[in-house]
């Protein structure tokens, strides 16, 4: 089983780009200086908007993707997709990538069993599954591209309207929905909602867009260290 080292980072939701140059600013911190962290979790939703087999949706998130690739060449990188990243495998031949269908995937962290995945795996509605795993295939995207710069344009304009950043009320009472899911992991992570918040073994990261923070996996527990201080850890 793959391990998560101390240390590791987890950055989750960055919405890239539509919600600060932060995620930027990370891969340029570790293109210099991969010391920082032994291991890099991409927990989704990383992007905006992003996906494989397609050309013209690379142009909205260049400079971020080609310094991904670099700092996939420096340190491990492990991909969970989201429900705004996904096909991700052909662009980044250096990542372990881990699919919606590839979800939860399971690391060792110290003695506990530590289950990742975005977020939208579990209690979710069965329309939702239907829509996902339609879109979520080469064919789909393939079939889609005599459409893709009006789609792709009206998507990203949307997008960069949304709101994003909300207190998610009764919380707790999805994550433990989710949770009922996870019986063989001692330790959940997950990005998705945007909390920065942890309820028994249920690790809800912060987004990056939002909180401005990242995960930091600390003495067997996941630490939420704010942006600027990341250096410092």
């Amino acid at each position: 089983m793959r391990e998560i080292k101390e240390g590791a980072w987890f950055v989750a939701d960055a919405h890239y780009p539509h919600h600060g140059d932060a995620f930027e600013r990370l891969l340029d911190k570790l293109s210099a200086d991969p010391s920082h962290t032994p291991q890099l979790f991409l927990m989704g939703d990383i992007f905006d908007l992003l996906f494989g087999y397609n050309r013209y949706i690379l142009r909205f998130s260049q400079p971020a993707i080609e310094k991904l690739r670099r700092v996939s060449r420096l340190l491990p990188v492990f991909y969970v997709e989201g429900n705004h990243d996904f096909c991700l495998k052909p662009l980044f031949p250096d990542i372990h990538i881990f699919s919606y269908k590839e979800q939860p995937c399971y690391f060792r962290y110290g003695q506990k069993r530590v289950a990742l995945a975005h977020g939208d795996r579990f209690d979710v509605p069965w329309g939702y599954r239907l829509y996902t795993a339609w879109l979520r295939r080469r064919v789909t995207l393939t079939l889609l591209r005599p459409w893709q710069r009006f789609i792709i344009d009206h998507r990203m304009r949307k997008l960069s309207q949304k709101r994003i950043c909300r207190t998610y009320e009764g919380f707790d009472t999805k994550a433990a929905r989710i949770v009922s899911f996870y019986r063989d992991a001692d330790m959940i992570i997950e990005g998705h909602f945007h909390q920065g918040k942890k309820t028994g073994r249920y690790v809800s990261l912060p987004s990056l867009a939002c909180q401005h923070a990242v995960g930091v996996a600390r003495n067997g527990d996941i630490d939420f260290v704010p942006f600027e201080k990341l250096w410092d850890t």
